[in-house]
């Protein structure tokens, strides 16, 4: 009989401990220190916290580093020549920081809207003066389409009828 009291109670103590011994492993599911997920001691933490980057907002471009980015394929869709480049430029850069400074002012629409008519009128008559009709025309068509592609008129090879 003193052998089933110890086999009894031993049995009755493992089975009461094995709600605390599996809190302490865990069932084999990847949580704890079980046998599955984490090389079986456990997810390892790190004790410093981590800090979320907020995103950098991006640098805002002045007038002259916009129209310089821009230039090359002006100059390369209109073929002008360096002094026409440079009238173009000069041009673009003075009326882009006047546009530029009506944005930060923060005016009404229609005061805004007035004011970049009248900035564009400016802008054009001084182009007009300073460049050749046919560019001066090529560069409104440019700004037209968004700076996108001027389309190029191609000339078509007639062929001819072998008859």
């Amino acid at each position: 009989m003193k052998t089933n009291k110890k086999l009894f109670f031993s049995v009755l103590f493992i089975v009461l401990s094995f709600p605390f011994l599996s809190a302490q492993y865990g069932y084999g599911n990847g949580y704890g220190y079980g046998y599955g997920g984490y090389g079986g001691y456990g997810r390892q933490r790190n004790s410093i916290p981590q800090v979320q980057e907020t995103p950098k907002e991006p640098e805002k471009l002045t007038a002259e580093q916009i129209v310089d980015q821009e230039m090359p394929g002006i100059t390369e869709k209109l073929d002008l020549n360096p002094f026409e480049e440079a009238v173009l430029s000069t041009t673009l850069k003075k009326y882009l920081q006047e546009r530029i400074e009506l944005q930060i002012l923060d005016l009404p629409a229609d005061k805004m809207r007035e004011s970049y008519e009248k900035i564009t009128l400016k802008q054009d008559e001084e182009l007009k003066a300073g460049l050749p009709e046919d560019k001066y025309e090529a560069f409104v068509e440019l700004q037209k389409n968004g700076f996108k592609k001027v389309k190029e008129k191609k000339k078509k090879k007639k062929k001819k009828n072998k008859t």
